[in-house]
């Protein structure tokens, strides 16, 4: 079996005609070949969506969560719908296509394909992920960085398509640069008001005595899918959960603070701009092994 593998969709999208009449909605191709056009507006402008799915032991996991994301980023951007049906085979073909390792990842990607064509591109990408041992077991170093928007910019501003998983990625990989000049590993954006809002790729997730506390979903910022299976493992455990406006002192005076993501998992912070903060590290241990070992 191959490393790495590749669905091509046909019909990424119902709402527009396929690609080639009378094939499947997609197909397993060669990853190494060509298949993108280089007018394609994904790849010119950044115009698109995506998601980054984890796989534990050959299952997607959180993928109906992730797929309605993918669905309301597309809508943001005013994209053709995605076809949830063929997504979702998609993604699990993919998943399947690879060598079997404990973890990998599959990432969905839709662009509104070459200008004037009518016709989106998407894709799914599966391979082994990157192993994030090291950073679930030893934790994170992260520096708080102004974002440049009101906490409120979601409401205010909505064509700033804040909370939209976009292709526009350009910012998030600046800031980890920052960051990595700073001596850190992340970043925790701050807004320019002075509230907390979410990392470079990732949500924020703290916890206080008993209680895990994320910023609320109304703030410009991307509701997570290993949030929220993360407060689901929290009412199996009794633990409460909450959304709330939160400031750096925040930050520092919860008993523990994560970043959590689909493919890092729930990654302890252990240094707040050069200010130490202690980890708990059999909490962290009991999430983790709670992310890995989901089956859907």
């Amino acid at each position: 079996m191959p490393t790495t593998a590749l669905a091509l969709l046909n019909q990424p999208s119902s709402d527009a005609p396929p690609h080639t009449e009378e094939l499947p909605p997609f197909a397993l191709v060669d990853p190494a070949d060509p298949h993108v056009r280089v007018l394609d507006l994904g790849v010119t402008r950044g115009d698109g969506v995506f998601e980054t799915i984890s796989v534990g032991s050959g299952h997607p996991q959180a993928l109906e969560a992730h797929l309605r994301r993918f669905a309301r980023s597309a809508a943001a951007l005013e994209l053709p719908a995605p076809d949830e049906q063929a997504w979702n085979a998609a993604v699990r073909a993919a998943a399947a296509a690879i060598d079997p390792v404990p973890e990998a990842y599959v990432k969905t990607i839709l662009t509104r394909g070459v200008e004037g064509d009518g016709r989106p591109t998407g894709w799914a990408y599966a391979a082994p992920a990157e192993d994030f041992t090291a950073a679930r077991r030893d934790g994170i170093r992260v520096v708080l960085l102004d974002r440049g928007y009101r906490h409120d910019v979601a409401q205010t501003s909505p064509w700033l398509l804040q909370g939209a998983k976009s292709l526009s990625y350009a910012v998030n990989r600046a800031v980890v640069r920052e960051a990595k000049r700073r001596g850190a590993d992340d970043v925790v954006f701050v807004s320019s008001d002075g509230y907390l809002l979410e990392g470079s790729t990732s949500n924020l997730l703290l916890r206080v005595g008993d209680t895990l506390i994320t910023p609320g979903t109304n703030l410009g910022i991307l509701p997570g899918t290993t949030q929220g299976d993360l407060f689901a493992f929290a009412a199996e455990r009794g633990l409460g959960t909450d959304y709330a406006l939160l400031h750096a002192d925040d930050l520092m005076a919860a008993d523990a603070a994560w970043l959590v993501s689909s493919v890092r998992h729930a990654a302890p912070i252990r240094e707040v701009d050069g200010t130490p903060r202690a980890i708990d590290a059999d909490f962290t241990s009991a999430l983790n092994a709670f992310l890995v070992a989901r089956t859907e």
